[in-house]
């Protein structure tokens, strides 16, 4: 288990290291303004989907925890009923959640809810690679019961990441724990090379609609 492990040395190393720094900005770069393009020609027809499938709004936006513990506001295309947290907690979508709707079915399968957060990626708060921006309202619950899960936040969230391709979404404390291995081990070992292996696997996700 990753989690019980001390990463401060590793995770130290990699962020005096310039090389990496510079490197995964470009990448970030480069690839955010392709995902945007990406989203500029898609977005029409996702959207007017998304309004004849349910009354509401095509984007909603939610506070998120990033690098050090710092918040940011991300936007994602409306996935679910207008309102689906009606009494204002933050609860896990699960697997055939009757709060998505059926285009958000589709467009959270192939991941294309998530393109608005290519804003954030080229604002810096965000990389395309990373493990994925958590809630307050999880990571107070997680901390509490899930040792050095704050660890993960040392470096950026992403739009993808090695948890997110190798167990897709987590709806308890126990997936909880498994993803937070493996968010572990991209802090202890990211590189360039890690980095455009998520993003080709994350391509084939897309591809197969293998997304949640």
């Amino acid at each position: 288990m990753y989690y019980s492990n001390d990463l401060s040395q590793a995770t130290s190393k990699k962020q005096f290291n310039r090389f990496d720094l510079v490197g995964r900005r470009v990448l970030d770069i480069i690839c955010g303004l392709i995902v945007a393009a990406i989203f500029v020609v898609v977005f029409p027809f996702v959207a007017i989907a998304i309004k004849l499938d349910s009354p509401g709004a095509i984007f909603y936006k939610q506070e998120r925890v990033g690098l050090n513990g710092a918040k940011f506001t991300i936007y994602k295309l409306r996935s679910m009923v207008q309102n689906a947290e009606r009494n204002g907690q933050a609860q896990w979508a699960v697997k055939g959640d009757s709060r998505i709707t059926k285009v958000g079915n589709f467009i959270r399968k192939t991941r294309l809810d998530e393109l608005p957060q290519v804003i954030n990626v080229l604002n810096g708060e965000m990389s395309m690679v990373g493990p994925r921006p958590e809630r307050q309202q999880f990571m107070d619950k997680l901390e509490a019961q899930i040792p050095s899960f704050s660890k993960r936040l040392a470096v950026k969230p992403g739009l993808t990441g090695w948890a997110q391709v190798n167990y897709g979404y987590g709806s308890t404390v126990e997936d909880a724990k498994v993803k937070l291995n493996y968010d572990l081990y991209y802090c202890k070992h990211q590189s360039l090379a890690l980095n455009f292996k998520i993003l080709l696997r994350t391509f084939a996700v897309v591809l197969k609609m293998q997304g949640q």
